[in-house]
Order: C-alpha cells, then sequence, then structure tokens
C-alpha cells in the first residue's frame, strides 16, 4: 500500500503561482510513477502531468504545457506540481496518484494508477 498525501493548494488571483505537494509513505516510492490529475465542478477528472519513477522525463497535458512543472523528491518521497501563469480555467480538485504499472501510455489514465490522494482544492479567480 502506499499512502498520498496533498497540500498546497488554495485560492489565487489569475496569473499567480501555486505549488502542490504529494508526501508518500507505505512502500519504496522511488519504485513508482507518480502523476497529477484534476477535476472541475461538472467534470470528468483529466490527466495534468506524470513522471516515471526515474524522474528522467515528464509528460503534460497540453492544456499546462510550458506552465506547470512536475517533478519527484525520492529522499523525501514527494511529488511536486509547480503550477504558473494560472487561468481561472484551472480551478479543480487536484490528485496526485501513483502507479507500480508504468507503461508507454498508461499514465495518461486513471486506470493506469494503483493508488489516489484525497485530493487539493485549486481555485483561480480572474
Amino acid at each position: 500500500q502506499v499512502q498520498l498525501v496533498e497540500s498546497g493548494g488554495g485560492l489565487v488571483q489569475a496569473g499567480g503561482s501555486l505549488r502542490l505537494s504529494c508526501a508518500a509513505s507505505g512502500r519504496t516510492f522511488s519504485n513508482y510513477g507518480l502523476g497529477w490529475f484534476r477535476q472541475a465542478p461538472g467534470k470528468e477528472r483529466e490527466f495534468v502531468a506524470a513522471i516515471p519513477w526515474s524522474g528522467r522525463s515528464t509528460y503534460y497535458a497540453d492544456a499546462v504545457k510550458g506552465r506547470f512543472t512536475i517533478s519527484r523528491d525520492n529522499a523525501k518521497n514527494t511529488v511536486f506540481l509547480q503550477m504558473n501563469s494560472l487561468k481561472p480555467e484551472d480551478t479543480a480538485v487536484y490528485y496526485c496518484a501513483a502507479t507500480g504499472r508504468w507503461s508507454r501510455g498508461s499514465y495518461l489514465t486513471e486506470g493506469g494508477y494503483d493508488y489516489w490522494g484525497q485530493g487539493t482544492q485549486v481555485t483561480v479567480s480572474s
């Protein structure tokens, strides 16, 4: 089992920045690929960003590419999502997720992940 706890959400004005953190406990963190998803009111949960266990590559949804950065610190069992130039349409509950089954394309879908955090609210005002 892997337990994931997100933090860092809040209210920010458009154009501002937030840094989300997701602390993991349980099994060896460095063995897992990690992802961030978000769900806006009335919408499906969608992929935001992902990073494999090695941290050597990163993947982003088109909507956040160039504004968001995912990173991980295996020594601290934590994954981060730095969000810059925030827009009102970034408003959502953000979830981190972990997978021991990383493969090509699997990181894009909810079904590719084994463990989920409880989510943290991000609200961007215009």
